[in-house]
């Protein structure tokens, strides 16, 4: 099997199975932290078959596998016999910065859950357009059950980055899970609802009541709490006694830490993230579209793009609608414009074939493909993706579109853009679309007029 080759040749050109700390994935990367980065063998690995890029951003290891790479995660996983390994048996000698870790934690709490949240979302945009269009009645059962299947997962997201976050802060998975529970238990849900009530008291101590669903940021300050508490329970609580009493303590501390100090804090900082984002539109629609958009393909690159999730999230749940995906959705389409342009570049059957499958891939939601394999290899391709996107992103924050739930951002989404933003919707796209491939394709010349270019193209997979 050509992929399991691929992963023990990863395994063995990231320096073996003894330098990799920790290993996870998102929808398109496979991501390692590693004891010793200067065991990569980059070179080595960018020539491996499946392998669309790779990097070192952060103290991360992040090698672009493509839409294959739950495939290659798992043969990994099988490789690496990961739930057979202690991950704290050894300890990386490497300090790394805040963002560092902050990247780690985002990409490793979101990137599992992707699916779930992805998936629902569509559902969610799939029933706003069918009621758009007068297919369906808003009043319906059959609407309700949709409407049950879409938002159960963003109403219980705590239960979802509790599980996740267990992992990441190696952490009793149901201990975490028991948190995320105290958090939507509905004597504080239910009173924060109402309103009537500002805080509760335990023993004493005030607990602000807040409405925690579809909150992300308090979750995961509260497992990283947990983790902490855990371990030292754990550790001078005598062997015969752990059993029971490590998580009845454990959950006696930890849970009131989180409704006391954590939670309330992450409730703040989200608010405070999500403010900032919008006091961009505040000042101006026009630099907030040329931030997000221009910035975006960049952030997809170094992989920190899932920096912006907890904001969107944070969005969802405070205002009901964001603002944010559907600039993504422009970046996306803005990638796709100017990787269509290089098709017309390119003077070989097998370079068109690679570049039209990653032109689809990114309408598709999908953009490392054409980032990496096609767009970093020019930089005026680039540039003219970035630009789409800036400009696309700008006419989506001019004509305030926004979107009321998470959703991929693919050609697939415009489903959920279907009633007051439809038309915004179409032009955007043209936008996005049409500015990245006329930039790119007046700006890049051909191979045969320029061959210095470094416009190169390997079969993917």
């Amino acid at each position: 099997m050509k992929e399991r080759d691929t992963v023990r040749n990863i395994i063995e050109h990231v320096g073996g199975k003894e330098n990799i700390k920790k290993a996870w994935h998102c929808m398109t990367r496979l991501r390692f932290d590693l004891y010793d980065d200067s065991l990569i063998q980059h070179e080595k690995v960018k020539q491996l078959t499946g392998v669309i890029g790779e990097q070192l951003q952060s103290d991360q290891y992040q090698i672009i596998m493509g839409t294959n790479v739950q495939k290659y995660y798992s043969l990994l996983v099988e490789e690496l016999g990961i739930d057979e390994i202690d991950e704290s048996e050894q300890e990386s000698n490497k300090k790394k910065g805040l963002f560092s870790r902050l990247l780690d934690v985002v990409s490793g709490v979101f990137g599992p859950i992707v699916p779930a949240i992805a998936g629902a979302g569509m559902v969610k945009g799939i029933i706003a357009g069918l009621i758009a269009l007068n297919v369906l009645s808003a009043d319906t059962e059959t609407v309700k059950i949709l409407d049950l299947i879409a938002s159960s997962v963003f109403y219980f997201l705590p239960f979802f980055i509790a599980a996740s976050a267990a992992k990441i802060f190696k952490t009793n998975q149901y201990l975490a899970i028991a948190i995320a529970a105290g958090f939507m238990y509905p004597t504080l849900n239910d009173a924060a609802k109402l309103g009537e009530v500002s805080q509760f008291h335990f023993i004493g101590l005030p607990i602000p009541v807040i409405n925690y669903a579809g909150n992300v940021i308090p979750v995961i300050l509260s497992i990283w709490a947990l983790s902490f508490i855990h371990r030292l329970v754990d550790k001078y609580m005598p062997s015969v006694l752990k059993t029971v009493f490590t998580p009845t303590l454990t959950l006696l501390i930890g849970l009131p830490f989180a409704l006391i100090v954590s939670g309330p804090l992450g409730s703040y900082v989200g608010k405070g993230l999500a403010f900032i984002v919008q006091s961009l539109f505040d000042i101006s629609p026009v630099l907030a579209g040329v931030v997000m958009g221009g910035l975006r393909p960049i952030e997809i690159v170094f992989g920190v793009h899932h920096a912006m999730t907890p904001i969107a999230l944070q969005n969802f749940a405070d205002k009901g609608y964001d603002m944010l995906m559907p600039m993504m959705f422009m970046t996306n389409m803005a990638i796709a414009g100017a990787t269509f342009a290089m098709f017309f570049k390119a003077k070989s059957k097998a370079e068109k074939s690679i570049i039209l499958s990653a032109t689809i891939s990114a309408l598709l939601g999908i953009t490392e493909p054409a980032l990496f394999g096609v767009l970093i290899k020019n930089r005026k391709s680039f540039i003219g993706c970035s630009i789409g996107s800036a400009i696309a992103a700008t006419f989506f924050a001019i004509m305030g579109v926004r979107i009321y739930g998470y959703i991929l951002s693919s050609i697939v989404s415009l489903v959920a853009y279907v009633g007051p933003y439809f038309t915004y919707a179409l032009i955007g796209i043209a936008i996005a679309i049409g500015t990245s491939f006329v930039i790119t394709y007046f700006a890049v010349k051909n191979n045969k007029e320029n061959p210095h270019s470094n416009f190169t193209l390997k079969e993917i997979g």
